[in-house]
């Protein structure tokens, strides 16, 4: 750990550490549309938005992030667990945000399940609320 992380573009680039990355943290569950492909298609419709943290060379933490044109989406916020507790997460979250509200959107929703608690607390933290009959949280920008 350098200590001098940094924040910049996801790009498809960061493609294997990122997966490498969502593997470990625990309750994040990697689904059909993460592969490469997938992921690259995603990118590419939604440019900016999605963030990755990097400690050196390495990548600490990673932000997916994109829009629907209407609503915002943050899929796959991940950090490093030797690098939770830092206020990484919330640095990530904090520019895909910014750069969500540069498009103009005006609410983003997140999905979290029910059994990953620690997630559940990180977006109740960040001012996330539930809603009502569903596995959402959202927040307005």
């Amino acid at each position: 750990m350098s200590g001098k992380i940094e924040i910049r573009e996801f790009s498809i680039n960061d493609y294997d550490a990122a997966i490498e990355l969502w593997q470990r943290v625990e309750g994040l569950e990697i689904a059909e549309g993460d592969d490469r492909e997938g992921v690259a298609q995603f990118l590419a419709r939604n440019p900016g938005l999605s963030r990755v943290a990097t400690d050196g060379s390495g990548i600490v933490g990673v932000a997916l992030c994109g829009h629907d044109g209407r609503r915002g989406h943050v899929y796959h916020l991940a950090v490093d667990p030797a690098y939770q507790g830092r206020g990484l997460g919330k640095r990530l979250l904090d520019e895909s945000l910014a750069a969500l509200r540069r498009t103009g959107v005006k609410r983003v929703i997140i999905m979290v399940a029910d059994d990953n608690l620690s997630g559940r607390q990180f977006w109740k933290g960040s001012g996330y609320e539930e809603i009502s009959g569903a596995i959402a949280m959202g927040i307005d920008l």
